[in-house]
């Protein structure tokens, strides 16, 4: 069956490791038939959540006008959302945060989204992989939340420089994530 899959990134370096998992993730899934829409959030103007709680209030999941507005709508229709990241700091970078943050819009607003599937791809410099955790479990959780079902994770220690990515397996787990979706 032929899904529909958001992908949301959070790297705003362009040739970074996490980006090359998520053009081999794309790729593949590409290959087998999904359509994918890809959001940069670091390329995107999303401001962090105002706990305002008037989502959807206006027609648009945040009553402030940023583009989020054109993520929101993606999600709903998406079979499957995966995040592509790198840690910065230990966690999340702020980038992809704030779209994370605004996902409890669809909660605030009572939004049937449960049953999408979830996977997770990030990577980070050093070599221990619980630091990876400050990525993994917020979205696992994120995910529990709102009842998606998460179908896998790739998690790539050990990667700095642009292009260390292909010194590890982390491209082809990648695109081998697309075979969970």
């Amino acid at each position: 069956m032929n899904k529909k899959i958001v992908v949301i990134t959070g790297s705003p370096r362009k040739n970074g490791n996490s980006f090359a998992m998520t053009e081999a993730f794309i790729a593949a899934a590409e290959a087998k038939g999904h359509t994918v829409t890809r959001f940069d959030a670091a390329m995107k103007n999303v401001g962090g959540c105002h706990a305002c709680e008037t989502c959807f209030s206006t027609g648009r999941a945040c009553t402030f006008d940023d583009d989020f507005n054109t993520i929101a709508p993606a999600i709903l229709e998406a079979d499957a959302v995966v995040f592509s990241t790198p840690v910065y700091w230990y966690s999340i970078p702020a980038q992809i945060k704030a779209v994370i943050d605004k996902l409890y819009s669809f909660c605030v607003a009572g939004k049937e989204i449960a049953g999408k599937e979830c996977a997770v791809m990030a990577c980070c410099e050093e070599e221990d992989m619980t630091v990876l955790d400050g990525v993994r479990v917020p979205i696992e959780r994120s995910a529990a939340l709102m009842k998606w079902n998460m179908v896998g994770e790739v998690l790539v220690p050990g990667v700095l420089a642009a292009g260390d990515i292909g010194k590890t397996d982390g491209v082809s787990r990648a695109a081998a994530l697309a075979d969970k979706i």
